[in-house]
């Protein structure tokens, strides 16, 4: 009798051994799945997880950070800049360390992103217990805090004997590895586990490849589609992340030139178009440009190709107004699929294109639609050029600016006119981040992303805080590139979380952080406006003297460029746009990360996209006021409609 081999390990150092030989593959492309972890030690996982990184360094690379949460950021940022190739592996302690993950987990999760996460627990043995920070639940003993990775999750497993991880740690990775369920991958260790030991097969150990499987689509359900767009008078296509990660848009490109449908973009899909045509729309949705939004409200045929149509693109359903509007959709995931009442294809993004593309040679969009694409297109482009113009000088006692109270700061250019400035800068290879507050709608609205000027935007969670460590993850996912990576963030969320840009400065990386510094939380400052009417709780202001309920003294006084410079960063503020202009050009090559601090005028936004969003004003409310703002919104409401 043949036995096979084994090799006597502690679980922690199984896991270590095991990420460090498991690669993905799509079409031919194979790459390290998990080309390195990161984490922050405590009890929970110092005795076990230390050292076992620190035992497979060599084979495994290990990032230091300062905040958990983070970390996984880093490793969602670099699954989406991979096109889901890899992640990395995150480490934490128990109790405040695990739970710093659940809201990454979450991002990912949402976001259809890979993520492994290993979250330290409380002791399985139980003997020593209660043990510090254990959940003593007197129903449930089994209950840790753990359990709140379970509705988060993709897949959720606690390890309590070594042998487990012999089937625990391959399903863990086929779900890694299929894109139609993927997210974050949870192993909950108990911190004691993690130091027993096992004899495991050598086997398990081997390198191993994860196939990165392209769903093909049924003939039948190409042929409904192809019928239904086919007949259509005024199509329309909107792209989601499924045409990045199935490297879709080279297909896309061909597909939109032969046929004249005209392609608008959800926050996960910015970049579809390759290059610039008479079908590339832009932004789609509530923070979408109003020209698009004008053609989707005309559309009598939606392809939707790989999106999620969240209430930011569908205008919390009311986008649809052509009363004989009819949805196809091209999706691995059914449940998206089937969204809207389409016609489903199940199927990989580009090959579902590819499919379509050959049963529509014949088709192209008529002529009146075609001219109609080129009027919005041509309405909106001097709208466009006017608000990103840095060179156009702002006005702040203009009557039509007046009227907003703008503060008086130092600043003298705009959000958009910054925006205007990295667009200019922005060559073939850059990648541009933003996540939530201001910065991702507006550049869903006005940025330019063809020509490879890659915009990398989280909105699928709005999370603040991921946009400085998504700068770490998406440098990994191409160490080797000369482009710039620059992460756009507002004052408000870089005061959540500064501290990863140590992180980047301990790793050497080659990262810009564009900071808008305009004083408060200002997007929800407008949607606040909008739905109550009243500002209250987001200017970064001291509390009044005079009025102490409410915080209405004068700004805050914060040296934001102090704050990146103490973390690591070179550090430049620019407040006019020669200044800012002279900032990019001269930090372009600078090794390390570099803050520029821009101030930028408060309370001015860029053209509406004329979009109703279901965020309900109180019914009653002793202002006078709301009352109205409740009536507009009631009068919004009338437009909704379910397609099903």
């Amino acid at each position: 009798m043949s036995h096979e081999p084994t090799i006597r390990l502690t679980v922690a150092q199984a896991v270590v051994k095991f990420l460090s030989s498991q690669y993905s593959v799509l079409d031919g492309d194979r790459r390290r799945f998990i080309p390195a972890a990161a984490g922050i030690f405590g009890h929970g996982n110092v005795a076990g997880f230390s050292q076992a990184f620190s035992q497979y360094a060599d084979d495994l690379p290990f990032i230091q950070g300062r905040n958990e949460q983070a970390l996984a950021h880093a490793g969602s940022a670099l699954a989406k800049a991979s096109n889901r190739k890899q992640t990395l592996a995150v480490t934490a302690s128990i109790g405040p360390g695990a739970m710093n993950l659940v809201t990454a987990a979450a991002l990912a999760t949402i976001n259809r992103l890979p993520l492994f996460l290993l979250p330290g627990d409380t002791y399985a043995t139980k003997r020593q217990g209660p043990v510090l920070q254990e959940l003593e639940n007197p129903q449930d003993p089994s209950l840790t805090v753990n359990d709140a990775f379970r509705p988060v999750s993709a897949f959720f497993d606690r390890i309590t004997r070594p042998e487990q991880l012999i089937t625990a740690l391959p399903k863990a990775f086929r779900v890694l590895a299929n894109p139609a369920e993927t997210g974050a991958v949870v192993l909950s260790l108990p911190q004691d586990i993690q130091s027993h030991a096992f004899d495991f097969p050598v086997s398990l150990f081997r390198d191993r490849d994860w196939t990165i499987r392209r769903t093909i689509p049924q003939p039948n359900d190409i042929a409904e589609a192809a019928d239904v767009l086919g007949s259509a008078e005024k199509p329309l296509i909107i792209a989601g992340g499924g045409v990045h990660y199935s490297e879709a848009r080279e297909a896309l490109a061909e597909f939109a030139e032969s046929t004249g449908i005209p392609v608008a973009e959800t926050f996960g899909g910015k970049g579809s178009a390759l290059n610039d045509a008479d079908w590339v729309l832009g932004g789609i949705g509530l923070e979408g440009n109003p020209a698009t939004n004008r053609l989707v409200a005309q559309a009598d045929v939606i392809l939707s190709i790989g999106t999620r149509l969240t209430d930011f693109a569908t205008g919390s359903q009311t986008m649809f107004k052509n009363p004989d509007v009819r949805f196809v959709s091209i999706n691995i995931a059914e449940l998206d699929a089937i969204k809207q009442g389409a016609i489903a294809v199940l199927s990989d993004a580009k090959l579902g294109i590819e499919a379509l593309s050959g049963d529509l040679s014949d088709y192209t969009v008529p002529g009146d639609w075609a001219r109609e694409i080129g009027d919005q297109k041509a309405d909106w482009a001097p709208q466009r050029s006017k608000a990103l113009d840095p060179d156009t000088a702002f006005d702040k006692l203009a009557p039509e600016n007046a009227e907003l109270g703008i503060p008086d700061t130092d600043a003298v250019i705009t959000q958009g006119q910054l925006i205007g400035l990295l667009q200019e800068h922005a060559q073939p290879g850059d990648t541009l981040i933003a996540a939530a507050g201001g910065p991702p709608g507006d550049l869903l609205k006005v940025w330019d992303a063809t020509d490879d000027r890659r915009c990398h935007l989280e909105f699928g969670f709005s999370c603040m805080g991921y946009e400085i460590p998504a700068g770490i993850g998406v440098r990994l996912a191409d160490p080797e590139s000369t482009g710039r990576v620059s992460v756009f963030i507002g004052d408000g969320t870089f005061l959540m979380n500064p501290t990863e840009i140590l992180t980047a400065a301990q790793e050497h990386l080659d990262i810009t952080y564009v900071i808008s510094e305009n004083h408060g939380f200002q997007v929800i400052r407008r949607l606040q406006m909008m739905k109550y009417g009243e500002q209250f709780g987001n200017d970064f202001r001291y509390r009044g003297e005079e009025d102490t309920a409410r915080l209405s003294g004068d700004y805050l006084h914060v040296d934001l460029g102090e704050i990146a410079s103490g973390l690591g960063a070179k550090t430049i503020r620019a407040t006019s746009a020669e200044e800012v202009r002279s900032a990019l050009n001269e930090t372009r090559d600078v090794h390390g990360p570099v803050a520029i601090v821009v101030p930028t005028i408060p309370l001015v936004d860029l053209p509406g996209s004329g979009v109703f969003w279901d965020v309900a004003p109180a019914e009653v409310a002793e202002q006078d006021w709301v009352a109205e703002l409740r009536t507009d919104y009631e009068q919004g409401l009338e437009d909704q409609k379910w397609h099903i």
